[in-house]
């Protein structure tokens, strides 16, 4: 099986129209970069009603594996909480509402020079809402309806009360009897 090789770009536009290179790892990136690199995936072009439309529309395009389309809930869309009924030997009511609308984008993956600006960056909405800043509530929704990110890197997993590491491989964690 063959390696793919991701677009070593500064946006998901370059990497469609021109990138600086392509890696399928992080030193090749590096290496055709020049600086530091990050693996992400963006949206990018127009959304499309249907799956048919877009691929209508790009095509060709949709032949690399790092160009796929996926199918987006859109902006303002939301979806009712629903309590469980426990009715009827059913636990959850009938669904009531429409489902959301979506649509079509076409997703770039590729390898962001570090040093780029990513298209949205908006501060957490829970930062904003503390700092005081006045915000419009719908700068603030807007803000809160970003995809999470983390706001520190993940910290290694705790040692259970059972759990020791050996003294001649403290890279294992073993159960404890």
């Amino acid at each position: 099986m063959t390696a793919i090789l991701y677009p070593v770009a500064a946006n998901a536009e370059q990497a469609l129209a021109a990138p600086l290179g392509r890696a399928a790892r992080e030193r090749e990136a590096l290496a055709a970069a020049g600086e530091a690199v990050v693996f992400t995936t963006d949206p990018t072009g127009p959304a499309f009603a249907t799956r048919e439309a877009a691929v209508d529309a790009y095509g060709g395009l949709l032949d690399e594996p790092w160009r796929r389309l996926a199918e987006q809930i859109l902006p303002g869309q939301r979806s009712a909480h629903v309590d469980p009924t426990f009715e009827d030997g059913r636990r959850w009511p009938a669904p009531t509402a429409a489902p959301p609308r979506t649509a079509w984008r076409l997703m770039v993956s590729y390898w962001r020079i570090g040093t780029a600006e990513r298209p949205i960056e908006a501060p957490q909405a829970r930062k904003v809402r503390r700092a005081g800043q006045p915000l419009d509530p719908e700068t603030l929704r807007a803000i809160a309806r970003q995809p999470l990110r983390p706001i520190e890197p993940q910290q290694p997993l705790d040692i259970g009360l059972f759990e020791v590491r050996p003294p001649d491989a403290p890279h294992i964690v073993m159960p404890d009897e």
